[in-house]
């Protein structure tokens, strides 16, 4: 039989499989952009032995956050038969991370969902006091974490006061205590401040810091929460619901409260830095004093109104000159008229002895044809008036 035919008689039966779920660990991992199937090499390390593995990019991107190279996974996957080059390979319809990854997984997940109830926004977010005059701190008993909190807090702020509650930070009973000591804390007014403090531990040890429980309790709390979980690397689902997350306990102690020698030094250079400004601000107003002194109007200020006196002086006489001589020239004017006016006026003609003729409608009498016989005239000279007759 041709190996040709073999291979298809293969594929046949392969083809006639039902999916299987198949363990492995991820060796090799091709997304490539824009692509809609991913490509990965699952192989056993014990048997080393491998095979190819093909999926959607959604089914990949679901636990993308949580798997990549090296990791172990579960596949549920349908065996495939490429016939012309004898190459078997699964094409996956599931992919689940074993151990921690399945573990990080379900932490991915309540994450996410936490993140759309809006219980990580940034505007929830409540601002640290200044100068907190009373700390509540919860953490384990006798832990290195509460001697790092206390140790530095004090040594930054001796005056700084601690309400510490004690509780389980592992274990099935961490959860519940931690909560209780939260919710206790922050029901006392005078606790201005709450720091939830534990060492480094594997990602099982820091697993009651993920509970959904305490973080609902932690953003339900109406007094500031610091976070101190851990180290720089750990991130549990309390970082992101606190107020502030401080990367070590020893970090949280320095964010917390303020080192009163960095605030006496900063007190002195504030102080100096005043005494500057009002120094520079008096020297500035002193020199534009004494510049203000030296210039004349100051030194000598009747020297001004004496020459401001003669100029006014000069402009009265000059207005009174001016006005007398407008006065002469209009009296002189008004001279003239009143001559023309009474050498045109009629009343100087009647007093050289001429009458004027009105008739009744009070016209003037201009021509002889203008009167009949019989008809009288009222006759106006320089004294008066009186009635004449025409007789012919």
């Amino acid at each position: 039989m041709p190996v040709g035919q073999v291979s298809r008689l293969i594929g046949g039966w392969i083809d006639r499989l039902g999916a299987v779920w198949v363990e492995g660990q991820i060796t090799q991992l091709s997304r490539r952009p824009g692509a809609g199937v991913v490509f990965l090499t699952l192989r056993d390390p014990s048997h080393d032995i491998s095979v190819g593995v093909t999926c959607y990019r959604q089914v990949f991107d679901s636990v993308a956050d949580v798997v990549g190279e090296g990791a172990r996974v579960v596949v549920h996957a349908k065996p495939e038969w490429y016939a012309p080059r004898g190459q078997l390979s699964l094409r996956a319809t599931a992919i689940k991370p074993v151990g921690v990854g399945e573990l990080l997984a379900r932490l991915e997940q309540l994450k996410k969902s936490l993140a759309r109830e809006g219980l990580f926004a940034a505007e929830r977010k409540k601002p640290l006091p200044f100068l907190p005059q009373l700390i509540g701190l919860v953490c384990g008993r006798a832990s290195a974490a509460e001697r790092d909190v206390l140790e530095n807090a004090r040594h930054r702020w001796p005056a700084v006061r601690f309400e510490v509650r004690n509780v389980a930070v592992q274990g099935v009973h961490a959860v519940p205590q931690v909560v209780q000591a939260v919710k206790e804390l922050d029901a006392r007014d005078d606790v201005d401040v709450i720091v939830v403090a534990r060492g480094g531990g594997s990602v099982e040890d820091l697993l009651p810091f993920s509970d959904e429980q305490l973080v609902r309790a932690v953003a339900a709390c109406r007094t500031p929460v610091v976070s101190a979980i851990g180290h720089e690397p750990d991130h549990p689902l309390l970082d992101y619901v606190a107020d502030l997350r401080a990367s070590t306990p020893t970090d949280a102690a320095k964010k917390v409260v303020p080192d009163v020698g960095e605030e006496y030094e900063r007190v002195r250079q504030l102080r100096d830095r005043a005494r500057r400004c009002v120094a520079a601000f008096v020297d500035r107003e002193e020199r534009g004093l004494a510049h203000a002194l030296a210039r004349p109007a100051i030194q000598d200020p009747h020297r001004m109104i004496d020459g401001r006196e003669a100029e006014v002086a000069a402009l009265l006489d000059r207005g009174r000159r001016t006005l007398r001589h407008h006065l002469d020239r209009a009296e002189s004017e008004l001279t003239h008229t009143h001559a023309r006016v009474v050498a045109l006026s009629p009343a100087a003609t009647l007093k050289r002895g001429y009458a004027v003729l009105q008739r009744d409608d009070g016209h003037a009498v201009r021509a002889p044809g203008e009167v009949a016989p019989g008809e009288v005239l009222r006759a106006r000279v320089s004294e008066g008036e009186f009635s004449v007759r025409v007789d012919a």
